[in-house]
């Protein structure tokens, strides 16, 4: 797996805390002033970045009522296609504010072009990076154009096979991209905990050889700090001021309280990963006294031997380790050795000859 990369000068891989993205989608109602707010609690619960979405209901599909053009199944059943990205779109009037607004508070801010034009838009904003949503990883004529901008990619798999994706990152990498993120996705809304599939993380970054995360349709956030532990560097989940709001996206967001959580465990998760390491650690070091070791239980006289009666293994580990008393069983004293004395090699009578 590539180690890391770099999206706005924020070192990204498995190597460094994940970068958490919050989602803010169609979240804000057709609200500027909401949208800043978004923008604004998603700092404060700890995002490294929000991402928006560039595109008007024109430039994703046809305004008709034709079947094929109906949305029959989910939370949008019975809507039209033009009808529900007409609601749910940022206005690109909007975007030179929310990036400004991302600036000030501290967040990196890119967005999910869904047609060249929107590339070329965004290009003003000096993005760090783009985003792919799923159902635009077909889309290789629009891949092509968001590599040639040399910026990293986050692309989500949602949707795909093996083969589509494997299309997909050879045309990005083709066209110029050098540094990509695959992210883990089910294009399901809410997606089920058990469709995720999460051993799928740690494949895909052997199968590609990219940075991996996951953008995680699920309620709650069990899902994603799963896969912090699978080697998730990226985490993307919609964000929302309030799911009462009843906003397009509220049902599969997180608000401002439950994103803080997420942040926060998912870098305590992945600090809790560490590396391979079988050494005594520090906070470990005081409790070495509590192991077992071999105590006298039954006052000795010099010569009299060591007994299963006299002796046993207790704690605390002040004498002789566990792993000696079958070979002092018939030993000698060499002192008067008193009950409860943590046993030593200067108590047992030629024991180095012995030994």
């Amino acid at each position: 797996m590539k180690d890391n990369l770099l999206i706005g000068g924020r070192s990204v891989g498995e190597s460094f805390p994940p970068y958490i993205v919050a989602e803010i989608s169609s979240n804000h109602n057709g609200d500027i002033e909401k949208a800043l707010e978004h923008i604004e609690l998603a700092s404060e619960a700890g995002a490294d970045a929000v991402k928006l979405q560039t595109y008007t209901a024109d430039t994703m599909t046809l305004d008709s009522d034709a079947n094929d053009f109906k949305i029959t199944e989910g939370l949008w059943k019975g809507r039209t296609l033009y009808d529900l990205y007409e609601e749910a779109h940022t206005p690109w009037e909007w975007h030179a504010a929310l990036f400004k607004k991302a600036r000030d508070c501290g967040l990196q801010c890119f967005s999910s072009p869904f047609n060249e034009g929107a590339v070329d838009f965004l290009e003003q904003f000096d993005p760090p990076a783009y985003k792919v949503a799923s159902l635009e990883l077909v889309d290789l004529p629009l891949l092509r154009k968001i590599a040639s901008t040399k910026k990293p990619v986050i692309m989500s798999t949602g949707l795909s096979d093996l083969e589509e994706i494997s299309e997909a990152v050879e045309t990005l990498q083709t066209a110029g991209c050098e540094d990509l993120v695959l992210l883990h996705c089910v294009s399901s809304y809410p997606a089920p905990p058990e469709d995720y599939n999460l051993r799928t993380i740690p494949d895909m970054a052997k199968k590609f050889n990219v940075v991996v995360g996951i953008s995680d349709h699920t309620l709650g956030i069990t899902t994603s700090l799963t896969a912090v532990g699978l080697g998730a560097a990226v985490i993307e989940k919609h964000f929302t001021v309030r799911r009462s709001d009843k906003s397009l996206d509220a049902a599969f967001s997180l608000e401002p309280k439950e994103f803080k959580l997420l942040c926060d465990q998912s870098k305590e998760a992945w600090s809790a990963l560490g590396s391979p390491d079988y050494d005594l650690k520090d906070s470990e070091k005081e409790n070495l006294k509590y192991r077992r070791s071999i105590y006298v239980v039954k006052s000795i006289a010099s010569g009299e031997k060591f007994t299963e009666d006299n002796l046993r293994r207790i704690r605390p580990g002040y004498g002789l380790a566990p792993k000696f008393f079958p070979q002092l069983l018939g030993k000698i004293a060499s002192c008067d050795v008193p009950k409860g004395s943590a046993l030593n090699w200067s108590m047992i009578k030629n024991w180095n000859t012995d030994h």
